[in-house]
């Protein structure tokens, strides 16, 4: 199969694109030439992914969080752009609450002869491989077991981790010297991440424990930074997603939520405390691959619910936890380089600390929420 041009599709966050980073590795070491197919938020991330020839762009409103119809003109001019690449084979990747289905009508639209994407929707004839699989695996290992299925492996001595383009920019200018602690408090979702407050006591803290902090952010998270860094580093709103990259690849620890920025430094090989939120799987969202502690009440009553915004006052999960534990999960990642992920043991008010358990499958949860995430 190596003379195949073969298209991926991942139209994600930022996030989901490093995730599908295992699995685009494993079709390129069977396809002549790669295309991979993201939405405007995670193109950043394409564009540092190993491997890949072509990233085109365009935003999928049943996938996008937040949906626009774009219009029947821009639809038949991505029909166009495919047709014109006259790919050979196509993978689709999704989330469990996705379907691949719309996006396999416009490939077949544009000529594509074979498609696979994981579905539990009856495809008819829009895929060639309908594959199915636990829900409770890794987002990385259920795009890999796909690209397997479809009959592509990673190639000899590859991990499978996750990984970036070797150049990264020099991180000097913006942070100085190392070493340095990368405290990153936005998310692309308001349930994902504590409170602003929450996260300026725990620059504080740390930097009370001798760390040196450097506090990064989006574009649209300058006001954030500042009003959680104090005297760290301020760098919210002023790097580049490669530049960002750089910062992460030379901190010691980051310390963020369930966003972009967690998984970016498991692309780059560093150790995170995950501020966890169970709105979604830590099983299958926390940080892949890499030295990681996860904080958090992975019990509270929002758990599973794709929730994008917190109905509960003072948003418990992450705002209960106290500051000190955080610096005592850097401590820990810094000390114990075998160390793969903990857990939080069952949380209570008042209680800390950390088991090597994973927390139990079931939920009884009650609570309803609403914006649930796409």
């Amino acid at each position: 199969m190596t003379g195949l041009h073969t298209l991926v599709v991942r139209q994600d966050n930022l996030g989901d694109v490093l995730l599908a980073g295992p699995c685009v590795r494993a079709v390129a070491a069977g396809s002549g030439r790669v295309t991979l197919l993201v939405g405007p938020r995670g193109s950043a991330a394409a564009a540092l992914l190993p491997d890949v020839d072509e990233v085109l762009v365009w935003e999928a409103p049943w996938i996008d969080p937040e949906p626009v119809w774009p219009g029947s003109d821009s639809v038949l001019d991505l029909v166009d752009r495919l047709r014109r690449r006259r790919f050979d084979r196509a993978l689709i990747l999704t989330s469990f609450h996705q379907s691949p289905l719309p996006t396999a009508v416009l490939l077949r639209m544009a000529g594509v002869p074979w498609i696979a994407a994981i579905s539990d929707d009856y495809p008819g004839a829009l895929l060639d491989v309908r594959h199915r699989l636990d829900s409770d695996v890794p987002e990385a290992e259920r795009a890999l077991d796909l690209a397997r299925r479809a009959g592509f492996q990673l190639p000899r001595g590859d991990d499978g981790r996750l990984r970036l383009r070797a150049e990264l920019p020099d991180p000097a200018p913006f942070v100085g010297p190392e070493p340095y602690v990368v405290v990153h408090p936005g998310a692309s979702a308001a349930a994902r991440t504590a409170s602003a407050g929450w996260w300026a006591r725990t620059v504080r803290s740390l930097a009370l424990r001798g760390h040196r902090v450097v506090v990064t952010g989006g574009p649209d998270e300058s006001a954030l930074t500042r009003a959680v860094a104090g005297s760290a580093i301020d760098l919210g709103g002023r790097t580049t997603f490669a530049e960002l990259a750089a910062v992460l690849r030379s901190a010691a620890v980051t310390v963020a939520p369930n966003t972009g920025a967690a998984h970016l430094s498991a692309a780059v090989g560093t150790p995170v405390v995950s501020l966890f939120a169970p709105i979604v799987p830590v099983e299958r969202w926390g940080p892949y691959g890499i030295r990681s502690i996860v904080l958090g009440d992975q019990h509270a009553p929002c758990r599973g619910s794709r929730a994008r915004r917190c109905d509960l006052a003072a948003h418990p999960c992450l705002d209960a936890i106290d500051p000190r534990d955080v610096g005592g999960a850097v401590e820990k990642l810094l000390r114990n380089s075998s160390l793969e992920r903990e857990y939080p043991r069952v949380w209570k008010q008042g209680t800390t600390g950390i088991l090597r358990s994973k927390p139990p499958t079931g939920s009884t949860c009650q609570a309803q929420f609403r914006n649930e995430e796409s």
